[in-house]
């Protein structure tokens, strides 16, 4: 198994009730497809202790948390020090998921804004990478991470990036990280696999979402961590790589990005 080229699954979300019970079983299909590190995902800060307790169980995951943009208006607004707060544990990696979906929920958009905003300055506050959500909100998107990186810099992933060639570009001119799901993989994804293709390699990580966005041949399937290898020989493709080189470019490129979780070292 050794001579499996390691990924990392850069998002998922391991506390949904599709995983009970079964993450040794998931952990160990990952492992096996080569999949050795995995970042899950808190979208609702109430459930941050049970996220936390996932990440503190199992040695290769690492967690994120912050308001998904469709539960900004249903939540209560998260604060700068909360997230600054949660930031000091050791395997909690990147502030998110945030940032702004019209595409269900245009209804909150002033509060999907504001919480935005607030998850902006814990990524610059503490150095951790904004893990940010667009859907059918590319203009205030584009705007607001450039208003918000002339204040202060700070790092970026563009997680599960189906957006415009125009919001990719954005993203890329401040230095963000686009990240492929399943999405991209999808027979129906031409568009987007090109938008992929002129973005620089050493900006792309690779992701499942899961359990949503399985890749072929799994699509339609609860997706698992251990399935980003499929979305990850299709970027291989997008990129005329061998799969061993794609994979190596993007574990560099989650290490540069998440430096905490690369730096990490389990208490002996």
């Amino acid at each position: 198994m050794s001579n499996i080229p390691q990924i990392t699954d850069s998002h998922c979300h391991l506390d949904f009730p599709d995983f009970e019970g079964q993450l040794d079983q998931i952990i160990a299909n990952a492992a096996e497809a080569g999949v050795t590190r995995m970042v899950t995902i808190c979208t609702r800060l109430r459930n941050e202790p049970s996220v936390r307790a996932i990440a503190e169980a199992h040695a290769p995951i690492f967690y994120a948390a912050g308001t998904h943009p469709m539960s900004a208006a249903d939540e209560p607004m998260a604060t700068v020090d909360e997230l600054v707060a949660l930031a000091q544990h050791p395997k909690f990696v990147g502030i998110g998921e945030t940032g702004l979906d019209y595409h269900y929920t245009a209804d909150s958009a002033e509060v999907q804004k504001q919480s935005l905003r607030i998850h902006i300055e814990a990524a610059q506050r503490t150095g951790l990478p904004l893990i940010i959500h667009a859907r059918a909100a590319d203009d205030d998107m584009a705007r607001i991470l450039a208003e918000e990186y002339r204040n202060a810099p700070y790092s970026c992933v563009m997680h599960c990036f189906s957006s415009s060639a125009e919001l990719a570009k954005a993203a890329l001119d401040l230095g963000f990280y686009l990240s492929m799901s399943g999405i991209a993989a999808f027979p129906k994804s031409q568009e987007l696999r090109d938008i992929f293709a002129t973005a620089p390699a050493d900006r792309i990580l690779v992701e499942t979402d899961a359990p949503y966005l399985a890749p072929p041949p799994y699509r339609g399937k609860r997706n698992e961590p251990a399935y980003t290898a499929h979305t990850a020989r299709k970027g291989a493709e997008v990129f005329g790589m061998d799969y061993a080189d794609f994979a190596a470019q993007t574990q560099l490129n989650f290490d540069r990005l998440f430096s905490k979780a690369a730096q990490y070292k389990a208490a002996a």
